[in-house]
């Protein structure tokens, strides 16, 4: 695959990226989103240690992309995930969705979704692990199918560490549960069980913690019908990583109550699944996501990038709850 690095106003074809405004100093910069103007849905996103960051998507542009950035806003593709040979096919017909990446007992574990349209009760989760983070991948094979695990549509997981202790979670529109995995995370711990910690309103979580709460960020409406997309970015928060999960007002998430973080406006729409938060150097967090350009749907699902504040309270929020159409860039050392 050919690496390509353009800014945010270039015209390019095919695969390329569009990446926003960043010199090398990037402090005081601005970026303008989209950053990355081509289909990247369902980002997840790991720093290395080369210094780079990595981005996986969803299966569209390649067979897995994986693009890299030193700073959140300038991506180039770095390659795929998998090639045609290595690409898992347990699921007859199945795509790739949602990948969730993570570095595990010195190795890159990528969780995914392999999943059709339609295919509830079949679609399921795999793991594939690599040496290194711009792919190589190999697969390890299906975690869990829905009709084995007995929550349909099971796709959409996130990989949590408490402790010494490994969890998966996962669903879409069918509850959102987690599970805990084995010490090598390849595998269902003996004698797990499953737990739901959401209601049917959610898909694409994402567990993050900070203090003494764990944020669940999930998704709500409709992903994939370009400008008329309702998707939106919502979270709870516990004091526990299994729930119960509340919104402000301390109503369940079980139930299907939220806070909203990020919904559309006149220029984008379906603002959701978002990847892991990011912490700069001057401690300001961020935080990737997918959306529709209302002015050019067919271009996919495009990857965006906004700065989260948090409050006295310990909620968090995302400027006026809609994307930026610009802000000043993170400040990332190239040191680890």
């Amino acid at each position: 695959m050919r690496t390509c690095i353009f800014t945010v106003w270039t015209t390019v074809a095919a695969f390329c990226c569009c990446a926003g405004k960043s010199p090398k100093d990037s402090a005081g910069q601005i970026y303008r989103n989209p950053v990355v103007d081509v289909n990247l849905p369902d980002p997840t996103v790991i720093r290395a240690d080369d210094g780079y960051f990595y981005l996986y998507a969803t299966e569209g542009i390649a067979r897995t992309p994986v693009f890299r950035s030193k700073n959140l806003v300038e991506w180039q593709q770095a390659g795929a995930a998998f090639t045609a040979e290595t690409r898992p096919s347990w699921e007859p017909d199945g795509k790739i969705w949602a990948p969730d990446i993570n570095y595990i007992n010195g190795k890159y574990v990528l969780y995914y979704s392999m999943s059709r349209w339609g295919g509830v009760e079949t679609c399921g989760i795999g793991v594939a692990v690599s040496e290194r983070p711009d792919g190589g991948f190999t697969d390890k094979g299906m975690l869990f199918r829905s009709n084995g695990i007995g929550v349909r549509n099971s796709i959409d997981q996130n990989y949590v560490e408490e402790g010494n202790r490994k969890y998966l979670v996962w669903g879409s529109f069918n509850g959102i549960y987690i599970i805990e995995l084995g010490d090598d995370g390849l595998s269902i711990r003996e004698g797990a069980e499953k737990m739901q910690i959401a209601g049917t309103a959610f898909e694409g979580s994402c567990i993050y913690k900070r203090g003494k709460y764990y944020y669940l960020f999930a998704s709500v409406g409709t992903c994939c019908e370009g400008a008329n997309s309702t998707y939106t970015t919502v979270v709870g928060r516990s004091e526990n990583l299994t729930g119960p999960y509340v919104n402000k007002s301390g109503k369940l998430m079980i139930d299907n109550t939220y806070e909203i973080l990020i919904h559309g406006d006149s220029e984008f729409a379906g603002t959701g699944h978002n990847a892991e938060i990011v912490t700069d150097d001057n401690g300001n967090d961020w935080i990737l996501y997918h959306a529709y350009r209302r002015s050019n749907p067919k271009n996919g699902r495009v990857l965006m990038l906004d700065r989260i504040y948090w409050t006295d309270d310990n909620w968090l929020e995302v400027v006026n709850s809609v994307p930026s159409k610009e802000a000043t860039v993170p400040v990332f050392s190239s040191a680890r």
